[in-house]
């Protein structure tokens, strides 16, 4: 998902590099010159070898601006490797990756968010390991807790792309402000404050769940967060793995806390209605009533800072910026919920190899992040190259050693599962099915 900020920097960077790139890495021949001449612009893209003339597709969910500056920041390396990348970016991105890859149509590469789909690929042999030195690469700069996502049987399979943190509310500093309201710290606070404004006659929280063909998979979030908040990071693995049922009392007690506020008419839904118009209300537009005074808080990713209407200025002192969304329980750290991509293969051509490992490399990560309005857990990231103030944030707590970071669990969990039961299960729950009755369903489909 993208983010909407100024690149005139970088695109002054950008048409000097490509000045140079023209003449300093315009051919294989030129190149090889280059390697002997010493090209300061091509240098740190002579280990990905000369592939000139070679092509590589790639298929991702990403789309608009956000796919423009994916072929933005891959530019140079296309130039200084004779490599063609080719991609094409979908809104059916889940749904259609299947079919290409079952009708003998897979892309070269594609960006999965999903480990629980990368494995099923895996599982029907469809893809391809990565090679020694994307695993290195991958090894160097990231944390372990990452790379185990695409590893299956003990084969690594691709490096992260790009991340997102999910344990954020979002607010409007000016309102607290204006009202004498403090950003909470703990849950006590959370709630309290909210109290608050809810006595005061404002419903302090907006929220929405409408996504399309993955309409509930916000409320799922809701149910991840709190799952790390009211239990170890041990149980949250047993439960997306299914090592302990879908229905255990564990995980009822943190659908039930999320209830306390998504279920709770006098908290819900400023800016729309009641909690049911949580099931209709899109979640692009279920922030924006913080904007406008009608609600306080919205619990959502660091992506939604793309989301605000069009001039809103996200920071500290800004019309919107986030918070940490708090923990319950001091004594299990601050645990972190967030999700990202990872750059699988379906092929395994040299040049497909060099694109997956200069993916995984700090450069990469540093050219996008130049860009703007892009989060990734790569340790070699500059924080100095990320400039809006909730990707800094982000940023910050993925290459914080003691943050305790889990993926999205609907997204490790099988697709028919995560994707299909846990999204319409939680649809069902906004719109009045008891706890119960919503999990022992979730659970009677896991196969």
């Amino acid at each position: 998902m993208a983010f909407a900020r100024s690149r005139q920097a970088f695109a002054i960077a950008g048409v000097l590099g490509l000045a140079l790139s023209a003449t300093a890495c315009g051919t294989g021949n030129d190149k090889k010159s280059d390697s002997a001449g010493g090209s300061a612009e091509c240098a740190a893209y002579e280990k990905y070898g000369d592939n000139d003339g070679k092509k590589v597709t790639i298929y991702s969910s990403i789309r608009d601006v956000e796919a423009d500056r994916l072929a933005e920041s891959w530019k140079q390396f296309e130039d200084c490797t004779g490599i063609e990348i080719d991609h094409e970016g979908s809104g059916e991105f889940e749904a259609q990756l299947p079919v290409r890859v079952d009708g003998g149509n897979a892309p070269d590469l594609a960006f999965i968010p999903q480990p629980g789909l990368l494995k099923r690929f895996v599982d029907s042999g469809k893809l391809k390991p990565t090679s020694a030195d994307t695993k290195k690469m991958a090894e160097e700069n990231y944390p372990a807790d990452w790379l185990k996502y695409s590893t299956v049987n003990g084969q690594f399979y691709g490096a992260p792309l790009g991340s997102n943190v999910k344990s954020f509310v979002w607010y409007s500093p000016k309102t607290f402000k204006e009202k004498g309201w403090t950003v909470p710290t703990t849950w006590d606070e959370l709630i309290k404050l909210s109290d608050q404004i809810a006595a005061a006659g404002t419903k302090p929280w907006c929220a929405g769940i409408e996504s399309g063909e993955g309409t509930g998979w916000p409320a799922t979030d809701w149910v991840e967060d709190l799952m790390l908040r009211t239990q170890t990071p041990e149980v949250y693995d047993q439960w997306v793995s299914h090592g302990i049922p879908f229905n255990d009392p564990k995980v009822a007690e943190a659908l039930d806390r999320a209830g306390t506020i998504l279920k709770n008419e006098k908290y819900v839904n400023g800016g729309f209605g009641g909690v049911k118009s949580i099931a209709t209300t899109s979640f692009q537009e279920a922030g924006v009533p913080v904007t406008t005074g009608k609600c306080a808080l919205h619990r959502q990713a660091s992506f939604y800072a793309n989301q605000w209407p069009k001039g809103t200025k996200v920071a500290e002192d800004g019309d919107v910026f986030a918070f940490y969304f708090p923990a319950i329980d001091a004594s299990k750290g601050k645990p972190v919920l967030g999700g990202g991509e990872f750059v699988a293969a379906f092929a395994d051509r040299p040049e497909i190899q060099a694109v997956q490992t200069y993916l995984a490399s700090g450069e990469y990560a540093n050219s996008r992040a130049k860009i703007g309005d892009w989060v990734s857990a790569n340790n070699k990231l500059d924080l100095a190259n990320v400039a809006n103030p909730v990707d800094k944030l982000s940023v910050q707590i993925l290459q914080d050693k003691s943050t305790v970071f889990r993926f999205d669990g609907s997204d490790l969990m099988p697709a028919a599962v995560g994707a299909g039961t846990f999204w319409k299960g939680m649809v069902a729950w906004i719109n009045g099915k008891d706890t119960k009755t919503v999990l022992d369903g979730i659970e009677g489909s896991w196969k």
